[in-house]
């Protein structure tokens, strides 16, 4: 029996890019306004679920984080947290160094904050107003996790579970599936404007940078996690090369837990340590996710000719790590928790909403791997600071 062949979501996204740019070209604008005004319908979707999505990722997450294993579960999470947010600063200061030498404003991308002045605009639009803003969903989400963890019945977590899934079911089966139309009329549109050739460069060049950033990130973790745990950290970090590559082949965290937990324990960690903080941390621990998007949002903001302060992304990265967390279970999951904190925080709009998705992706393996790997880095860490007698309590957990 033959096996069937599935294009991945960076094999879509890759095919709408280059058919935006080619067919850009050669389409009639009338037809183009067609996908434009399905970007407009979709975008206004979009816009309608983000916070229906960040209530219902967020919240049963942090239901579920606070009632683990006690102290050892809230270090582990204070780690990964902080490791996340590490990687977030680590980033903006690299960033801040590089990318003005690298990319320079122009009015391309600039056009793209306003995008009547060049670009074509739908035939119609449908108003979907979002049943709460942004910030009501992230205060309510925080309100009803910390609540959950408290709490004796569990008939409310159970029902916010069930929310989850439905969240889960929308990304999966409708927001996920028509991103790479929607990134498809978006380089469409541009190309017929005139702005593709500035983008793609931007690409490239971003790409690049992280790709180098993201390696130096993982030889700080390991050198942390090899002088915390007194082992070799060159040689933690080549143990874990097997996850980092079955990473880059599965592009999830949750795919890879096997190989990781394998490597976890060659390393040197104990078995009921691995066993807790590898799973935990493939659903906490963001730091090649959150390098993608502080990059990413750094250098569109750059390129349209925005400031860019310590003050906005200070604030965008301590938010993000709270807010990803347990989106590394959906597939498109951490792009779309952070689309939340891009709109309310560094006023991106729909159009650079698109540009992002698109870059994310572009780099999705690349950013789990970086959050696999890490895994390991943290899991040596733990063992280290983990008493042998907190390992009942861990077990209780499983």
């Amino acid at each position: 029996m033959k096996k069937k062949f599935r294009i991945s979501l960076l094999g879509w996204v890759a095919i709408a890019i280059v058919n935006g740019i080619v067919l850009g070209q050669v389409m009639p604008a009338g037809i183009v306004r067609l996908f434009v005004t399905f970007n407009g319908l979709f975008g206004n979707f979009l816009s309608f679920s983000i916070p229906l999505i960040i209530l219902g990722l967020v919240a049963p997450a942090i239901g579920e984080i606070g009632k683990g294993a006690g102290r050892l579960l809230l270090v582990t999470a204070l780690i990964a947290y902080g490791s996340t947010i590490f990687s977030g600063f680590f980033t903006y200061f690299s960033a801040s160094a590089v990318f003005p030498t690298l990319l320079t404003p122009n009015t391309q991308l600039t056009a793209m904050e306003n995008p009547e002045t060049l670009m074509l605009t739908p035939y119609f639009t449908v108003a979907m107003p979002p049943l709460m803003d942004i910030m009501t969903a992230l205060l309510l989400s925080f309100v009803i996790g910390l609540g959950l963890t408290v709490m004796l019945g569990d008939a409310l977590h159970r029902a916010f579970v069930n929310f989850r899934d439905i969240i889960t079911r929308l990304i999966e089966s409708v927001i996920v599936p028509l991103l790479p139309l929607h990134i498809f009329g978006i380089f469409l549109n541009i190309t017929v404007s005139g702005q593709v050739a500035g983008i793609m460069t931007m690409f490239l060049k971003v790409i690049l940078v992280i790709f180098v950033l993201h390696i130096l990130l993982l030889l700080v973790q390991f050198a942390i996690a090899g002088l915390i745990g007194r082992r070799n950290p060159l040689r933690l970090l080549m143990n874990m090369l097997p996850a980092y590559a079955t990473a880059l082949g599965t592009q999830s965290s949750a795919a890879t837990i096997p190989v990781t937990l394998r490597q976890v324990i060659k390393n040197g960690v104990r078995e009921n340590v691995a066993v807790f903080t590898v799973p935990l941390c493939a659903t906490i621990h963001l730091s090649g996710s959150t390098m993608k998007i502080v990059a990413c949002a750094m250098a569109i903001l750059m390129m349209s000719g925005e400031p860019v302060t310590l003050a906005q992304f200070g604030g965008f990265i301590l938010m993000l790590g709270i807010t990803m967390v347990a989106a590394p279970g959906v597939p498109g999951g951490a792009i779309m928790a952070a689309l939340g904190p891009l709109q309310t925080m560094l006023g991106f709009n729909e159009t650079l909403q698109a540009l992002m998705i698109a870059l994310y992706i572009a780099m999705d393996s690349f950013g789990t791997a970086c959050n696999v790997t890490g895994d390991g880095a943290i899991a040596v860490v733990v063992d280290r600071i983990a008493p042998a007698a907190e390992g009942s309590e861990i077990n209780d957990r499983q």
